[in-house]
């Protein structure tokens, strides 16, 4: 998940679970009889009307202008829209359904960010409400599916990719056109970088974000499927092995060899990226939503690569690809107009819309590409979007995991406070401890983790 935002995840994730915390209610909504499934020129007859809250227009600018035109032209339902502050998109929804006062159509991040609101029962599946074909298309990812049910439509993607500049491979010696596949390759990469005066790989992990980040790529090279993430939580699978705390055995060998940015750990994840933009860093960690202004910027020199390969599962080698949703509230009185909405913006008018408003591609698979000028975006289009990628796995840690697991040893162990070894054994403790305090939440992973298999 990409949020330019100064909040950190910690935050989301306590407020997901703290329901009355910080939530802003809405008023209820007048009790309309439930419309038929009709076209859009019969709906006119009845014309409800819907709330619909959202976020993005903070990581990708014109979604509020996208928005807005496609709400004005939808002749279904008149639908009021509230574009949320980043701080309350779990909270304030959660709170709102508890007192039986949802919006009709919420905004979703993926993974565990709606899958508690999902065990709360507060979201409607959408099989049989929303179209397959749309269902099918619309690049939810398979973490928007439990015991078998799908409780998101797809919105815009998120790829995670790596950056590198050309410019400085170029200087280094470096073949600018073939990025490092493999962890020698790439440490060997880094070695040449360094012995030109270029830093060679980093960000800003201040904030945290960029933690995650590493761990999501890296761990995700020693599993055989998503489930097995969940399955490290549950405690049927062990981070003490040393399978599973290889990511942070390769995060200490980067630090122990000065690849790192020196102010890697006082700037924050979007400051950190500028660096490789502005030629003051051979590679890091981003997302696919900032490449085409990134590469832009860089007049074409800007790489992008999956991260190169240490380890021996399935997943290891693929891309990863996260996007943001939106689903339907189960208290919503109106689910059929909502989920006709739903497919009108999936229709290619509003698909094509979003790119020439944004400047960014939708997640449906069913767009027409061939608008992309940009052959960086066209990549990213066809190996993150449409190729065999693999779900955003960090999109499945408990909160606690994540405050007090994966972000206080990704710190650590950058300041060469921590093994990779001792990682793992703090990550399986402060699992063990969460999964003590949350009895009910291990057995509701425990069903997510059968559907992932």
């Amino acid at each position: 998940m990409s949020k330019k935002t100064g909040l950190s995840r910690r935050d989301f994730l306590r407020s997901a679970v703290a329901l009355g915390a910080g939530g802003v209610m809405v008023g209820a909504l007048p009790a309309l009889a439930k419309p038929a499934r009709h076209p859009q020129s019969a709906l006119l007859q009845s014309r409800p009307t819907l709330n619909m809250w959202w976020w993005g227009e903070q990581e990708l600018p014109g979604l509020q202008r996208w928005l807005d035109r496609a709400v004005a032209s939808y002749e279904g339902a008149q639908i009021n829209t509230l574009l949320q502050d980043t701080s309350v998109v779990i909270s304030q929804f959660q709170t709102a359904a508890a007192a039986g006062e949802a919006p009709d159509i919420q905004f979703l991040w993926n993974g565990i960010y709606h899958m508690e609101s999902v065990w709360f029962g507060y979201l409607e599946p959408l099989d049989g409400l929303v179209s397959q074909e749309v269902l099918d298309k619309s690049g939810a990812t398979a973490l928007s599916f439990y015991e078998g049910r799908q409780y998101r439509v797809g919105w815009y993607p998120i790829p995670m990719v790596h950056y590198y500049n050309k410019r400085l491979f170029d200087q280094a010696g470096l073949d600018a056109d073939n990025p490092p596949k493999t962890w020698d390759e790439f440490l060997n990469a880094c070695d040449r970088l360094k012995s030109a005066g270029i830093t060679p790989y980093g960000g800003g992990i201040q904030d945290g974000f960029w933690g995650e980040w590493f761990f999501g790529q890296s761990l995700v090279q020693s599993l055989d499927s998503p489930s097995d993430a969940i399955n490290l939580f549950i405690g049927d699978l062990d981070f003490r092995e040393p399978r599973y705390h290889e990511c942070w055995v390769r995060l200490r060998e980067l630090v122990d060899l000065g690849f790192l940015n020196d102010d890697i750990s006082s700037l924050e994840l979007y400051p950190g990226i500028d660096l490789i933009v502005t030629n003051r860093l051979a590679m890091g960690l981003s997302v696919g939503t900032r490449v085409p202004a990134d590469n832009a910027l860089l007049e074409g020199d800007l790489g992008v690569m999956i991260m190169p390969v240490f380890g021996e599962g399935a997943l290891a080698g693929k891309p990863l690809l996260d996007s943001q949703g939106l689903g339907i509230s189960s208290q919503s009185q109106h689910k059929e107009v909502a989920a006709d909405f739903l497919e009108y913006i999936n229709q290619r008018e509003w698909l094509d819309a979003m790119w020439e408003i944004t400047g960014w591609m939708p997640s449906n698979s069913d767009w027409d590409s061939s608008v992309i000028e940009d052959p960086l975006v066209a990549k990213i289009w066809n190996e993150w979007n449409l190729g065999d990628n693999i779900a955003y796995v960090p999109n499945l840690m408990p909160a606690q995991f994540w405050t007090d697991a994966m972000f206080v040893a990704a710190q650590a162990i950058i300041a060469g406070e921590m093994t990779g070894e001792e990682a793992g054994e703090q990550n399986a403790r402060i699992a063990q401890e969460w999964r003590d305090f949350n009895p009910d939440l291990v057995e509701n992973y425990q069903i997510w983790a059968a559907s992932l298999a």
